[in-house]
């Protein structure tokens, strides 16, 4: 296979359950898939759970998280759990942090204030506690004190492990040039969309002598014997996901405005 070629994966939803995303994330490893990506959601189940089940019980694919918010978890604590499942991946894990979606962070009494500094600020504490370097930060959204450090039973990786992000705001993508290994680019993004994304992120990058970082791109797929069936299917798929990224009426984000 041409290194040119994309490499594919799959995104199992929190909405599974465990023991679904153990048996896909298996067949997708005897399938020859390359990743399996595990997306938070509030009030879903948790992923840091599944992903670590999965990756107890393959030993190839990576297992990406993607994505989750520091609003729901502080970072601190998205350290501590990653760090286990980078052990138990046998460092198979990629990291993946948005802003979240705001009209659902918001149904728990959170608000998404200064998203793309709170990524920041996350990023900013979950590298060097994952690279196993002792860490006092006091950003403008969170902040960690006392010199804090990571225990991990597993030994520390010099660079710390692939930490991508989910952008689509200018802001957003330009902080992923300068920090990120890696852009998570949402569903239902349109193709000249991504391709100016992906020019902003390469062009901070180079400006900030990175290497040019990676690309997750999400794109809702279905395989069905049935061509009207999987028409169907995927409507309502899509509706669901345009309830959720466009909220109507008065729970309009600003964010999507300048989008």
């Amino acid at each position: 296979m041409s290194d040119a070629l994309p490499r594919i994966g799959i995104r199992l939803s929190s909405g599974l359950g465990p023991r679904c995303c153990i048996d896909l994330a298996q067949a997708a490893e005897a399938g020859g898939f390359a990743s399996i990506w595990l997306a938070e959601d509030p009030f879903e189940s948790g992923v840091f759970v599944a992903a670590g089940a999965c990756a107890a019980l393959t030993e190839r694919v990576r297992i990406g998280i993607g994505v989750v918010n520091p609003y729901t978890r502080h970072p601190a604590q998205i350290a501590m759990e990653f760090a286990a499942l980078d052990g138990l991946s046998d460092g198979r894990a990629i990291l993946g942090i948005g802003s979240g979606i705001a009209s659902r962070v918001g149904r728990s009494g959170l608000h998404i204030t200064r998203p793309v500094t709170a990524v920041r600020d996350a990023i900013a504490i979950i590298r060097p506690m994952l690279s196993g370097r002792q860490v006092t930060y006091d950003g403008a959204v969170f902040r960690v004190s006392s010199g804090l450090i990571l225990n991990r039973l597993a030994p520390n990786p010099p660079h710390g492990p692939p930490i991508f992000m989910a952008a689509a705001g200018e802001p957003m993508l330009r902080a992923c040039g300068e920090i990120a290994d890696g852009l998570i680019v949402s569903n239902l993004t349109p193709l000249r969309s991504v391709e100016r994304m992906i020019g902003i992120v390469a062009e901070v990058a180079a400006k900030a002598g990175r290497p040019k970082p990676a690309i997750v791109q999400y794109v809702p797929c279905l395989a069905r014997p049935d061509r009207k069936e999987a028409c169907q299917t995927a409507r309502s798929a899509i509706g669901l996901m345009l309830l959720s990224f466009w909220p109507a009426e008065d729970d309009w984000p600003p964010a999507k405005e300048k989008i």
